[in-house]
């Protein structure tokens, strides 16, 4: 049976859910299918509209109830940073998960992780090490996206590109005008399409 995957993201103006949506083609490209959520917006209109932010995106279904996620084998996390960490909206849906770090209802999933910054050094890879303490009381299985897959892109200078061994990545911009790049887009469904093929190999016991 193939294995679930859930595709979980917050986007205050986009970037993330391209991330997310290249993360997808890439599972897809693997052979596997994702479902996409959105985790719940915290800032209320006003704040968005002074933000310039499009808010929530209709079409795609918000995440409230953890719960949900104790179906799926493995999720991928999109998290755009605040200040080198899990911006508010995410550390607000992790203190939901009190059930599933009592139950164990996230115990030996797999999950890795997509990030956006403003910038250079904005906090991608501390972003990332935060997280660690989070998988680690539920008991989550962190899968690196590594160098092995892509390596010449992820190490190739010649633009300015987001993404690590941490996870694939991008960089908005202080205003949030710089759009996910080609190669970050690239990055991002080679994750999607390599983590897949580890869940896969979990989920059937051939790992």
């Amino acid at each position: 049976m193939a294995p679930k995957i859930a595709i979980v993201y917050y986007s205050t103006y986009g970037h993330v859910r391209k991330l997310a949506e290249a993360e997808k083609a890439g599972i897809e490209k693997a052979g596997g299918t994702a479902d996409i959520f959105q985790i719940p917006e915290t800032l209320p209109q006003e704040v968005l509209t002074k933000m310039y932010a499009p808010g929530p995106a209709k079409d795609v279904p918000v995440l409230d109830d953890p719960a949900t996620l104790e179906s799926y084998d493995g999720f991928l996390l999109g998290v755009p940073t605040r200040y080198g960490n899990f911006p508010a909206q995410w550390r607000q849906w992790w203190d939901k998960t009190g059930k599933q770090w009592q139950s164990g209802g996230f115990y030996g999933k797999l999950a890795g992780l997509f990030l956006s910054t403003a910038s250079l050094g904005g906090g991608q890879e501390s972003t990332a090490l935060a997280a660690m303490s989070t998988f680690a009381h539920h008991g989550i299985i962190y899968v690196p996206f590594g160098y092995a897959k892509a390596f010449g892109t992820l190490t190739d200078l010649s633009e300015v590109h987001g993404g690590g061994p941490w996870g694939a990545g991008t960089f908005a911009g202080p205003d949030g005008s710089r759009q996910p790049s080609a190669k970050e887009i690239e990055i991002a469904e080679t994750q999607g399409a390599e983590f897949y093929k580890t869940v896969a190999k979990f989920a059937s016991g051939s790992a």
